[in-house]
């Protein structure tokens, strides 16, 4: 039997859940209420008899929204967010962004490129705190409660709002000298003779480049060094372990300061795109149309980004 609850109490259950989920646990989600976990749980409970389903499975190790659950949980944010709307509209401040926005973005593009264009957001919104999570793996934006997500990479789900920000070019960079005395090869097919790292996310055995109207070479690879991260990729380059394809914002300063020679500077591998990904929803909250609006206009112009292709 479903139990009768105020309104008032219905929107603290309702926060209480939410702060559940996207605190991944009951004793997170009760320090961030300032309570206790006991009270926490009191109130799961009490939201689960009144709408009697089971939002939640719960074991000694982990947490999962059940089916209902993650129905409950996207209508309880929005519910959430047009209360927080209707009461800042009250006050006279509908349209200041505030609350916190939960972003996922990929670890090394994240802790690097995206940070000035967060920490400006940051303090262009003070009324805005950012959870910045680092993560190379597609979300799953209910059960983790995150609001939107950045991806460098092809995007192909239907069922989310993807934002073209900007691309990032991918050029073939080593370390002088390293393909020996004289100048640097000047034709694809010579880059096959030179040892080789390769960033295996993306390239392994072959290495596909276009170049002066359009032309597109294919070169087989034989890598001396295989690995699965941007940095190492970078390092390795430096350290002359061999040429690298690396997308042009991780090698930006090295380029400039001589510690890397981009070779073959009319070529370059198929761009890769940088998009902004959240779910659909009949409302948007202002934090997030905020956070969108300013990562349009300056992502485009961080170093080793160009704006994307007509």
């Amino acid at each position: 039997m479903k139990e009768a609850l105020a309104p008032a109490d219905r929107l603290e259950l309702l926060q209480t859940f939410v702060r559940i989920v996207e605190a991944g646990s009951l004793s997170a989600a009760a320090r961030l209420l300032a309570t206790t976990q006991p009270t926490v749980s009191r109130r799961l409970q009490a939201l689960e008899r009144s709408l009697g389903l089971r939002l939640l499975q719960r074991s000694t190790h982990a947490m999962k929204l059940t089916e209902d659950g993650e129905r409950c949980f996207a209508h309880a944010k929005e519910l959430l967010e047009r209360w927080d709307d209707f009461e800042a509209d009250a006050r006279g401040a509908r349209s200041t962004p505030r609350g916190t926005l939960r972003v996922l973005v990929p670890h090394a593009f994240g802790q690097d490129q995206l940070m000035p264009p967060l920490l400006s957001f940051l303090e262009a919104h003070p009324q805005v705190g950012v959870d910045w999570l680092l993560h190379d793996r597609q979300p799953d934006y209910i059960a983790e409660g995150i609001d939107c997500a950045i991806r460098v990479g092809p995007v192909s789900d239907p069922s989310v709002v993807a934002v073209r920000l900007a691309e990032v070019p991918r050029i073939v960079v080593a370390a002088p000298g390293l393909w020996g005395d004289g100048p640097p090869p000047a034709q694809p097919q010579a880059l096959a003779a030179l040892p080789w790292v390769a960033l295996s996310l993306f390239y392994r055995d072959e290495l596909r480049l276009i170049g002066p109207g359009g032309q597109a070479q294919t070169i087989a690879l034989a890598p001396r060094l295989s690995t699965d991260s941007v940095y190492a990729t970078r390092r390795a380059a430096l350290g002359g372990a061999g040429a690298a394809l690396v997308s042009a914002w991780v090698v930006a300063q090295d380029l400039a300061a001589g510690r890397l020679v981009r070779l073959l500077p009319a070529w370059e591998a198929e761009a890769l795109p940088v998009t902004l990904v959240y779910p659909y929803a009949r409302h948007y909250s202002p934090r997030l149309r905020a956070f969108a609006a300013w990562m349009r206009a300056r992502v485009p112009a961080l170093d080793g980004m160009r704006p994307c292709a007509p």
